[in-house]
């Protein structure tokens, strides 16, 4: 989209829109190498060049910092090859951001989006050890060697996964009793730092006790919070310097 030349010069970071406006009635601008001397002109990035003291200027990337709560039926992608909906079908803004890490498309909660290569790669580097906590709905209870399993590893497609925690939240009977009378339903918080692909549904299946729905909360200290399904916010300033102090 077109946009007058002051404001395209403050995305570049020149100075303030009027300051802008000044140095183009002082003909310090050109485009596309004939000098500006009027305001009103318009120009379209990737199309026009413009030059402030002979010196070809582009726009700032704005840098992103983005929690969103991931509804079910999202997949963390930027595209999909089978037309599923994505999550930057929520998160629509002008800079190009990328996921941190994965959430499964029939799971929720709290992923990171950015455009900062550095923040990326803080979060994901293998010496950063994020506590990754989530909160699963699971067909049936877990026992206490269930829970001793969790903590000294389970062996899902041939790994033995790190050391986890689980805490039993509440369990309940199962409406559902057409197997059993005593059918449980239960609702956990699992505490993984590693990221391996559906980790904590097979975790959990593999103590027979599949996940029914699973939500994530928080990452080290970046937590959900009140933010609904759907919405997402920009990571406030402690947050931020929490993630660059990692």
């Amino acid at each position: 989209m077109e946009e007058r030349l002051q404001k395209y010069m403050a995305k570049c970071g020149i100075a303030s829109r009027r300051k802008c406006e000044e140095l183009i009635l002082a003909g310090r601008v050109k485009v596309n190498g004939e000098i500006i001397k009027e305001l009103g002109v318009k120009v379209l990035e990737n199309r026009d060049i413009v030059e402030y003291e002979n010196k070809v200027i582009t726009p700032e990337e704005r840098k992103r910092y983005i929690i969103l709560n991931k509804p079910e039926g999202y997949i963390t992608s930027l595209s999909d090859e089978k037309g599923r909906r994505t999550i930057l079908d929520i998160v629509k803004v002008e800079e190009r951001i990328y996921p941190i890490g994965r959430l499964d498309y029939d799971s929720s909660g709290l992923i990171i989006l950015t455009n900062d290569g550095d923040i990326y790669n803080k979060i994901i580097h293998p010496r950063v050890e994020l506590d990754k906590k989530y909160i699963a709905v699971c067909d049936g209870a877990f026992t206490e060697e269930d829970i001793q399993k969790f903590k000294t590893g389970i062996n899902i497609d041939g790994y033995v996964t790190a050391p986890a925690t689980i805490r039993t939240i509440s369990v309940e009977p199962s409406r559902d009793r057409r197997f059993s009378d005593d059918a449980k339903i239960s609702t956990v918080e699992i505490t993984i730092h590693e990221g391996k692909n559906r980790q904590v549904r097979k975790m959990c299946e593999a103590l027979n006790v599949p996940v029914l729905t699973l939500k994530r909360v928080s990452v080290g200290e970046l937590e959900l919070g009140y933010l609904k399904r759907g919405e997402f916010r920009e990571l406030t300033e402690n947050e931020l310097s929490y993630i660059k102090g990692l």
